[in-house]
């Protein structure tokens, strides 16, 4: 059954007075790609208050406004965790942000194309400053929404090595300029630009991009390194374990309802005895799943098991 919008904002927790913003006019939540949901979750997402200490987690970071850390090995479910959020409180599509060893804020704010500007400026084509402006994932989850979008800032500890602290201040403040809107606010104090959402479009008035219902946003960290205490401070953080047999049985049931159980078992119990002596990520064990369904090269037993498995289970690491 759908969640009905008026009945989640009316019930949504009021945000501590030091964590209260005002940016307006509020926006509705972009509608639930069910696509996306099925892609990431399975047709029978996993039911997440059965995780007492990952409800407890999730309910903090809402309660509070706070981002929420997650760290855990490859495969335990980190970055399903926004989609799952996503999904059960109809928040709508999940802004996905992708940290990589080049990835500065400002990427995830927005951008200007000065040069296509110019080009069009020239050519004597629409060059109304906001058809060069693209928010960024992080920019489009602060915009004022009437609730909370789900931001996802994926593998973190990949990223700028002063790209935590650049955060603090987004974060405090819930807000951000854009210093090519604010030069030109005197005339033009309202544009309309682009969103990271497809084919989303916002107002931006006097240059300034303000939330009004901070961003549920979950940070997901494979521990790389370490990050600065006046970060980790501001965040709710939680450590995912490896799925156990039962959460991999779960997590088969969902993207494969239909699979037969008894074969399921095997696959766990041979993807456990790999887990022992390396790193194995829980979508590895998806794959074969995926294979001894679907694979002609099972059919008629032309391939044992353990070969069709060993095809897609490397071990990421070894074990010390």
């Amino acid at each position: 059954m759908p969640v009905d919008a008026d009945l989640l904002a009316a019930e949504w927790p009021e945000p501590p007075p030091w964590r209260r913003f005002s940016g307006e006019p509020d926006l509705p939540v972009p509608a639930v790609d069910p696509r996306e949901s099925e892609r990431r979750l399975g047709l029978v997402p996993l039911d997440l208050t059965r995780d007492f200490d990952l409800l407890n987690g999730v309910n903090a970071a809402i309660a509070l406004a706070r981002p929420l850390l997650i760290t855990g090995p490859p495969g335990s479910g980190k970055s399903s965790l926004a989609y799952s959020i996503a999904h059960e409180l109809a928040l709508g599509r999940v802004l996905r942000w992708q940290v990589t060893s080049r990835t500065r804020l400002e990427s995830g704010l927005f951008g200007y194309d000065a040069f296509g500007r110019a080009q069009a400026m020239a050519m004597h084509e629409n060059s109304d400053i906001g058809n060069f402006v693209h928010l960024g994932p992080l920019g489009t989850a602060m915009l004022p929404y009437r609730l909370p979008r789900v931001l996802l800032i994926d593998e973190m500890d990949k990223g700028d090595f002063d790209l935590p602290n650049d955060l603090l201040g987004i974060f405090e403040e819930g807000e951000f300029p854009i210093p090519e809107l604010v030069r030109v606010r005197d005339r033009t104090p309202e544009v309309v630009v682009h969103t990271h959402d497809p084919d989303g479009r916002a107002r931006v008035v006097d240059g300034r991009v303000q939330c009004h219902a901070f961003p549920l946003t979950v940070i997901t960290s494979n521990g790389e390194r370490d990050f600065p205490p006046a970060f980790l401070r501001r965040c709710i953080e939680l450590t995912l374990p490896q799925p156990t047999p039962d959460r991999l049985a779960a997590m088969v049931a969902a993207h494969f309802p239909e699979h037969e159980a008894g074969l399921t078992e095997e696959l766990i119990a041979m993807f456990e005895e790999r887990r022992r002596t390396g790193v194995m990520a829980a979508d590895q064990l998806l794959n074969a799943v995926h294979l001894v369904r679907s694979s002609p090269l099972t059919v008629a037993g032309r391939r044992s098991l353990d070969e069709v498995v060993n095809t897609v289970w490397h071990q990421l690491s070894a074990r010390e």
